[in-house]
């Protein structure tokens, strides 16, 4: 089996919802235990919404690797940039008003993360977490 790619965009409030699901039932689908789907799409979940509300929209592309092992998300955004990627990364930091937990929050429920952005060329986020 090869990798599977499924492909999302992220222009509403609902998008955000149905890619959250979408993911919860992917893991599940894939034999993630409960507890880990929900991690993956929670982690989802934060930064889908980051696109949305920071990148004024985006996509993400699911794809399942290595046999269904494991699940990479990846997101991305035309939006402005983070200037200080390490900073937005600390909990408590928010260019929004938010709590400021979400790069950080979602770093912290997947197995390997890694984040780009360019000032006004967007940012790209890409997520994988392993099934146990």
């Amino acid at each position: 089996m090869g990798v599977q790619r499924e492909h999302w965009p992220l222009m509403s409030a609902a998008d955000v919802g149905d890619a959250r699901r979408a993911v919860h039932a992917t893991a599940r689908a894939c034999g993630f235990r409960t507890a880990d789907a929900v991690r993956l799409a929670t982690a989802a979940s934060e930064l889908a919404r980051n696109a949305l509300v920071h990148g004024g929209g985006g996509r993400m592309t699911l794809s399942q690797i290595d046999d269904g092992r494991g699940i990479r998300l990846e997101f991305r955004d035309d939006g402005p940039g983070i200037d200080d990627i390490e900073r937005a990364l600390v909990d408590g930091f928010s260019s929004a008003g938010g709590l400021g937990h979400g790069l950080g929050g979602a770093r912290r429920l997947v197995h390997d993360f890694e984040i780009e952005s360019r000032a006004a060329g967007g940012t790209r986020v890409v997520v994988t977490r392993w099934r146990r």
